[in-house]
């Protein structure tokens, strides 16, 4: 059966009921800044950034398309690839950087194949949270929890695991994992597939992910590059939405480099074989084909090696984004089943016409094979062994096309033993927010816990019942979209609490129907403890859940919760309330109502999420865990919000606010949030002392200088049409992308109106003359003196409490500009520290970490303030503080 989504499209609406009292689809929620995003009281006093932010502004041109040279710890893998793609035809080239268009193969992705080397078709599959569109695989905690646990190990291994996985299923590329969006707004549905507002803590999440993945042999496709921030007008066309071109993400160039590019930089000076490049516009130029922001940003400035994918159907223009960097288009067809390509023949037209040069062409399949090599996917590649599009056995290899019966699905089990791993997750990313008289951790003695809401419950349409989870039905686990993966077996919080109290001779008795309000009245009154589950679901934009397009149209609870925690403690004084969110939730009501004993956040948490909370409530596991964002009181906190309807034709989102989101904002403004940044309480108790800050002597900063080599080209191409055309009595798969010309004619091949007209090619883009390298470059990541370590900062931290617990100390830099937030996280640490024992917070300052980026000079530069660093539990809690010299 074909499954009832389409990865990356905008076309797909689900309705569903999930009454969540979500305010309507085609007005603004009440209090929104339309037609802004920014709140008054946030936007910038810096008039630089304000201009850069501005409505209807132009993205400058950045050509020629750097070619990568083998930099770093790439030299071994781009040997190998320039000798591979040495040996290949214009064809095959043009077949590694085309997909062969939507469901033409059994991966959501893939490109042509080259058999004549044995060089199969490269599987690029979903998701960030596992592998989607299969069976027998885990669903690991989304992105949000991961950063939740503030564990870099954690972080590796969970990307281990998903590597492992994909590669077990025999894909080569893992879409994810997700920087973009970054979360400039607590409303933004694909929030939870990255990590946190927070750039640094991103930066640290990702970089440890792309290695953990690349370390089981599969590329990492770091995405969505760059300004996805929400789901709203991504796409053009969004129904009801009369929009003639994707929303414009309008970024000032500061505010780019400190904020939205910092975590990619830490995912390509880790390694990431690929990025994704967004379907949105940033400055009113496509990101697929935004040449200052591939070419001069991240091939250049950033030293990107691996290849720029575009995301699913977001390419529109065949010239245009080959020359502004894009290296692979998927999935292929111009549209979804389509037949037609931006690419494959067309680009086949483009270089032997001489519109784009055979070095930018050699540059694709380089950088596309470097990276196959670079994760060692010539030792570790198994054969594709499932079907994205039907969990049948046997069936049509090219699923559109109907075409190819066979074993399409071997129905291969590449769990192992990650289900610990996930379960270690869950409970180490569960934040205890309120815990009155030590209401936690519970005994499992209790004379009777009732357990309330559905969200504690299973979908009763079973756990995948829902396509791509696009429903709001039982235990929020995983949230809705391309993002999600198919579960193999979901432990729901009911499930779980049974068993560990029925297996205790406890009594305990559960509700999952929130609105049965008679059944809940009578049981609340007889428990002595109750455990409330409540959630708020957001996800990807081609789903409307109730009317949240992707986006989440306010902070509320979803099914009903206000009411049914309101409910509950109106009868029961020791009320447990467990929260399942992709981000943020209005939570101010009851963090003040006395009944309400204690407050778990447990975010998004996989396929053991029952057994994960169970840990945290019962006391297997001292929670350790920190709030990865902050949540407010209200939602114009934030200062920051989405765009809900149409601001003209091509929907303009001005970024004016900045740097200044999240808790950068909530400083600025001096505004007391519920649950500041960083938060998150434990067992027992920890205290801070002995700051010692020491300072190393570096170099000087200097700018890279000098000039790259003369573009390469790697082998030679024929110019005449004739060695193109199909082959003669070449049996054809109907809507398959193929390099092939139709005829000898190239304007006739080309079949385009527009064929021959000027303009098509801006000024430099064919220029393979050596090209001066870009000042803050140098190194994949940028400039290597920008992590020369400058200070190192310690701390001691003492367990004052009577139980073993972990610590997450936190370290803060007040870069001590005028336009400079109050102060930015720049380390962390999780500590296992013992009863009356002490351990060492140690963190590095590099010189990225004290630095602002120069607009006038295009570089980092530490400026001349005074710089002080502050060492404590939570954004809000340093009693330790000190000057850098």
């Amino acid at each position: 059966m074909k499954l009832q989504s389409l990865a990356f499209a905008a076309a797909l609406t689900v309705g569903v009921q999930a009454q969540n009292n979500a305010d309507g689809p085609t007005d603004s929620p009440p209090g929104v800044p339309f037609p802004d995003t920014t709140y008054p009281n946030a936007i910038s006093n810096d008039p630089v950034v304000v201009a850069g932010s501005k409505a209807n502004q132009s993205s400058p041109d950045g050509y020629p398309s750097p070619w990568g040279e083998g930099v770093g710890d790439w030299a071994d893998a781009y040997s190998k690839a320039k000798a591979f793609v040495s040996q290949l035809t214009l064809l095959e080239k043009v077949n590694l950087t085309t997909g062969v268009g939507w469901e033409g193969e059994r991966c959501v992705g893939q490109n042509g194949a080259i058999p004549r080397l044995g060089f199969r078709s490269m599987c690029l599959q979903d998701s960030p949270v596992g592998v989607r569109d299969t069976d027998f695989v885990s669903v690991f905690p989304a992105g949000v929890n991961a950063a939740a646990t503030w564990s870099r190990g954690l972080a590796r291994a969970r990307g281990a695991g998903m590597g492992s996985e994909h590669r077990g299923k025999g894909s080569d590329v893992q879409l994810g994992p997700v920087a973009g969006p970054l979360g400039r707004a607590p409303e933004g549905g694909r929030n939870w597939e990255g990590f946190s507002p927070d750039p640094y803590l991103t930066g640290v999440q990702i970089a440890e992910t792309v290695q953990g993945i690349q370390s089981e042999g599969v590329i990492a496709c770091s995405k969505h590059y760059i300004g996805n921030e929400q789901e709203h007008f991504r796409q053009n066309p969004q129904a009801p939405f009369n929009i003639t071109d994707a929303m414009s993400a309008n970024i000032d160039d500061q505010t780019m480099h400190e904020l939205y590019l910092w975590p990619f930089a830490d995912a390509v000076r880790a390694g990431t074989g690929s990025i994704m490049c967004s379907y949105n516009q940033v400055n009113n130029s496509y990101a697929c084909q935004n040449s200052y922001m591939l070419n001069h940003i991240l091939k250049g400035e950033l030293g990107f090696q691996g290849f720029v994918v575009s995301d699913w159907a977001a390419q529109h223009s065949g010239v245009g984004s080959a020359l502004a960097g894009l290296d692979m288009t998927m999935p292929g067809d111009a549209a979804f089943d389509s037949g037609t390509s931006f690419w494959g023949a067309n680009l086949t037209v483009a270089i032997l016409n001489g519109t784009i040069p055979q070095y930018r062409l050699d540059d694709m399949a380089v950088r596309i094979v470097a990276a196959w090599y670079y994760v060692g996917r010539d030792t570790r590649a198994v054969p594709i062994n499932f079907d994205s599009w039907t969990s049948d056995t046997y069936g049509n290899q090219h699923f559109v096309a109907g075409q190819g019966y066979g074993l399409i699905n071997e129905h291969v089990d590449v769990r192992g033993e990650n289900a610990q791993l996930i379960r270690k997750i869950g409970a180490d990313s569960t934040v205890l927010l309120k815990n009155t008289n030590n209401a936690l951790p519970l005994t499992g003695k209790e004379k009777l816990t009732g357990v309330f809401g559905e969200d504690a419950g299973s979908n009763i349409y079973g756990p995948n019942g829902c396509p791509d989870r696009g429903c709001d039905n039982g235990t929020l686990a995983m949230a809705w979209g391309s993002g999600s993966a198919n579960f193999a077996s979901l432990v729901t919080p009911e499930m779980a609490i049974l068993n560990k109290l029925v297996s205790a001779g406890s009594a305990v008795e559960s509700i999952t129907d929130n609105y049965a309000f008679t059944q809940i009245e009578t049981l609340a009154s007889r428990v002595d403890t109750a455990i409330v589950f409540v959630n708020s679901d957001s996800g990807e934009g081609y789903i409307n859940v109730d009317g949240n397009v992707g986006d989440r149209r306010n902070l509320t609870l979803w099914q009903g919760g206000d009411n049914l925690i309101q409910n509950v403690t109106h009868l029961c004084n020791n009320t447990i309330v467990v929260i399942h969110s992709t981000g943020a939730v209005d939570i101010e009501a009851y963090k003040n109502n006395a009944n309400v004993s204690a407050i778990l956040w447990a975010g998004v948490p996989g396929e053991q999420s029952g057994n994960s909370i169970v840990d945290i409530l019962y006391g297997a596991v001292n929670p350790g865990a920190k709030l990865p964002f902050t949540i407010g009181k209200q939602r114009q906190d934030y200062g920051t919000d989405l765009l809900y309807v149409p601001n003209s034709p091509v929907p303009q989102v001005q970024f004016q606010e900045g740097v200044f989101i999240d808790y950068r904002h909530f400083d600025r403004a001096n505004i007391t949030p519920s649950y500041e940044f960083g938060f998150g309480l434990s067992y027992t108790t920890f205290s801070y002392s002995n700051l010692q800050i020491q300072k190393h002597y570096v170099a000087a900063y200097a700018p890279n200088t000098g000039s790259t080599s003369p573009a390469p080209t790697y082998g030679s191409i024929s110019n005449t049409s004739a060695d193109y055309v199909f082959p003669a009595n070449f049996s054809q798969v109907p809507l398959y992308v193929y390099p092939y010309l139709n005829y000898t004619s190239l304007s006739k091949s080309a079949n385009d109106p527009s064929y021959g007209a000027p303009g098509f090619v801006p000024a430099g883009a064919q220029d393979s003359s050596p090209q001066p390298v870009n000042p803050a470059g140098g190194a994949p990541g940028g400039n290597p003196q920008l992590y020369d370590v400058m200070y190192t900062v310690t701390a001691t931290i003492t367990n004052a409490g009577k139980v073993p617990g972990e610590e997450v100390p936190q370290l803060y830099v007040g870069l001590g500009g005028p336009n400079d937030p109050v102060k930015v996280l720049r380390g962390f640490e999780r500590l296992s520290v013992g009863v009356n024992s002490t351990a060492t917070f140690t963190a590095d300052l590099t010189r990225r970490d004290l630095s602002n980026w120069d607009t006038g000079s295009q570089n980092w530069v530490v400026r001349n303030s005074t710089k002080r660093v502050y060492v404590g539990s939570s954004s809000r809690n340093l009693p330790l503080s000190g000057v850098l010299s």
